[in-house]
């Protein structure tokens, strides 16, 4: 049985895919996750290549991310507004080739990613699911090329391992608590509360209180449907905000954003899994997904003419609750 790749085998190969002339694109699904591990794959390519390029593939309006940006000084472009074709190297983190369809169009070159395999095809490739987070692969990796992280870039990935196991309540390894601790040490503690205490815009108050007038319980879930959102953030927050309540165990969120439909899926994580429950309830319609206690849907609304009319919010909330308590059964 060969060896286990130590990390710093993993990190000797992800360098053996550049060159000191490369132009490198890191595409990411902004959150705290990718930014963060964005961030430490530039350091781990400083002075290496010829130049790199953080870009998102979703335009960010949670608060706290914009807080994260800005407070650690993070330089990220839309996709939208660069020109792919003068890359000659592209990285994803925090994400597959199949997870949004912009990922698609691009040709691939390194993946790194701590969600379930979806098919990547990459030159160079670490998938690591049992990890809660992919920011907890990119500190080992920088431990392993023996560089110390800045504080920002600590505080960076402290935060995306803090947020991406919901403080150690999601589904979690040794190896992020090690990992966690080890940026404990370097990491400004003030920074990443000020990132995770940032305010909520005003604009979002409309979509709380749109969800709490129309909210339904439904076989112990918690449903409600938004209508059109700024962002499918929006659903996010409002999903994690109804998990506080102390009697809802299930919340499910969906909005209409970005010309799909968004179902976001949130539980307490006992006995259930919200990624089996997003992939039957939705995968043969787009793409779903994720973990025990956190998933998503998306629906091009081009592929739900027929099943239901989007516009009319109380239909779609009522075709959401049908799908999820059939669990997928029909359409």
């Amino acid at each position: 049985m060969p060896l286990k790749p130590t990390n710093r085998d993993r990190v000797l190969q992800l360098l053996e895919v550049f060159a000191a002339g490369d132009s490198v694109l890191i595409a990411i699904n902004a959150d705290p996750d990718a930014i963060a591990s964005a961030m430490a794959l530039k350091r781990l390519l400083w002075r290496k290549v010829a130049g790199i390029t953080i870009a998102s593939v979703n335009v960010i309006r949670r608060p706290d991310n914009l807080a994260m940006l800005r407070l650690l000084g993070v330089r990220l472009a839309h996709i939208s507004g660069i020109q792919v074709e003068r890359f000659n190297r592209v990285v994803l983190v925090d994400s597959q080739p199949s997870h949004h369809p912009a990922f698609q169009d691009l040709r691939v070159d390194v993946v790194i990613d701590h969600h379930p395999l979806s098919g990547a095809e990459a030159g160079y490739r670490d998938i690591r699911p049992r990890y809660g987070a992919t920011a907890t692969i990119m500190t080992e990796y920088l431990r392993a090329a023996h560089i110390k992280p800045s504080a920002k870039l600590a505080t960076a990935l402290f935060h995306a391992i803090k947020t991406d196991t919901s403080d150690f309540e999601r589904e979690t390894q040794i190896e992020d608590v090690v990992a966690f601790q080890y940026l404990f040490r370097h990491a400004n503690i003030a920074l990443a509360r000020r990132i995770e205490q940032a305010d909520l815009q005003m604009d979002f108050l409309k979509y709380f209180r749109r969800a709490i007038d129309q909210r339904r319980l439904v076989k112990g879930k918690l449903f409600a449907h938004l209508g059109p959102v700024v962002s499918p953030d929006v659903c996010v927050l409002i999903a994690e905000f109804f998990m506080r309540v102390d009697t809802v165990n299930w919340s499910i969120v969906s909005g209409i954003g970005d010309r799909k439909l968004v179902v976001i899926f949130r539980n307490d994580g006992i006995r259930k899994n919200a990624g089996v429950m997003a992939r039957e309830s939705f995968g043969p319609l787009g793409s779903a997904g994720g973990h025990k206690t956190m998933a998503r849907a998306e629906i091009a609304l081009a592929d739900l003419a027929g099943i239901v009319d989007h516009r009319n919010d109380r239909k779609v909330l009522n075709w959401i609750v049908g799908r999820v308590t059939r669990r997928g059964e029909g359409t």
